[in-house]
């Protein structure tokens, strides 16, 4: 209770600095014993409750899992339409599966849509294996990425999230790790299917994930449930440019962990938005002893801010440029930024970036103007 009284005070104070009043949602009630919900653009944190207690984190633990994959994908470690070969350990997992028989093979893509959609333990380990070698050396892979993610509380000794000795982590380590895997939009064709099939239509998958179908705008992400664990889940959805990751622990039931997170990720969208609106015209910056007299500055991204809901018309911003710049200049090279402000407080500053090069004027450059201006006379 003291900690919940603190996070009262906190969003009051942070109300009180943006002159705004302290809205009704503003401290949603979940059942679980742990829980976060973070904006997934900047990480920002909007709702805790014992987000840093240790716990088992059941097939949550696949979160990991699939991230290294899409990682290896991107390496070209390996591809879609790799055909994975299965051992008698993967073969042998149990729990959540596909029944995959020693010696089978499946393409990476079809196993990767098992683990997404039905929490195949025995597609975890085959890949695992293909990856890294062994699982062992996959785990001791996803414990390397989990350091630097900067989860400080969580250490895996599992790949498929299985009850096991020493297997631990937390909301916002979930949280972090769930960010990372949604860098990769293509991850969300599987992570959103609701009913699919393997093995040419021979068998049929149905998502865990009851959110996928019931909730506006859900991404995905992955449950997980053990009897240690309890019901797990981090969940993710996207409504207007916003977009949201969930995590709750140890449920009680399965309907709670699915009530809970989107009791947070109602109150997300209700509370927050983004502020996108692109700058009016930037005027050109001069060139000294350039070939071109102005070089064009440019957003090195796009606005993207998270904002109470309906303090986006209150943002404003601030353009800092030099008057001239000397040539050389570098295509891309950093000239000034752009500074937004909600009500005095920073949210946040883009780079202003040359849009392209402007070469220093030479005595060649001049010798040559000069002749075609003698020739043309």
């Amino acid at each position: 209770m003291k900690r919940f009284a603190s996070f009262i005070i906190i969003i009051g104070l942070f109300a009180a600095a943006l002159r705004m009043p302290v809205l009704a949602e503003a401290a949603p009630e979940v059942s679980v014993p742990s829980a976060l919900l973070m904006d997934q653009a900047t990480g920002t944190v909007l709702f805790e409750k014992n987000a840093d207690e240790k716990r088992a984190p059941a097939s949550v633990t696949k979160i990991m899992t699939m991230l290294l994959i899409m990682e290896a994908l991107e390496a070209g470690k390996i591809s879609m339409d790799t055909e994975i070969s299965v051992s008698a350990e993967a073969s042998g997992m149990g729990g959540s599966q596909v029944y995959l028989k020693e010696g089978e093979t499946m393409t990476a893509e079809e196993m990767l849509k098992c683990i997404a959609v039905v929490s195949a333990n025995d597609c975890c380990v085959a890949m695992a294996e293909a990856i890294s070698g062994s699982a062992g050396a996959f785990i001791e892979q996803m414990n390397q990425r989990a350091a630097e993610l900067g989860m400080t509380n969580t250490h895996f000794n599992s790949c498929t999230g299985l009850d096991t000795e020493d297997h631990y982590t937390t909301a916002r380590d979930i949280a972090v790790m769930s960010r990372a895997l949604m860098q990769y939009p293509e991850i969300q064709k599987y992570t959103t299917i609701w009913m699919d099939s393997v093995r040419n239509g021979a068998f049929s998958l149905s998502n865990t994930n009851k959110l996928v179908r019931y909730y506006e705008g859900a991404t995905g992400l992955k449950t997980g449930f053990t009897a240690s664990a309890g019901y797990c889940l981090s969940a993710t959805a996207t409504r207007d440019s916003l977009s949201l990751i969930a995590v709750v622990l140890g449920g009680e039931t399965s309907d709670n962990r699915f009530e809970d997170a989107k009791t947070l990720l109602n109150f997300g969208f209700s509370q927050y938005g983004i502020y996108q609106e692109p700058p009016a015209s930037i005027a050109p910056v001069t060139v000294l002893k350039g070939l071109e007299d102005t070089v064009q500055p440019v957003l090195a991204a796009e606005p993207s801010f998270l904002v109470p809901k309906g303090a986006e018309k209150d943002v404003t911003y601030t353009v800092t440029l030099p008057e001239s710049v000397m040539a050389p200049v570098e295509s891309g090279q950093k000239l000034g930024s752009i500074d937004y402000t909600l009500n005095g407080e920073s949210i946040g500053s883009i780079h202003l970036l040359a849009e392209k090069a402007v070469e220093k004027v030479t005595f060649g450059h001049l010798f040559f103007h000069l002749v075609q201006y003698f020739f043309a006379v």
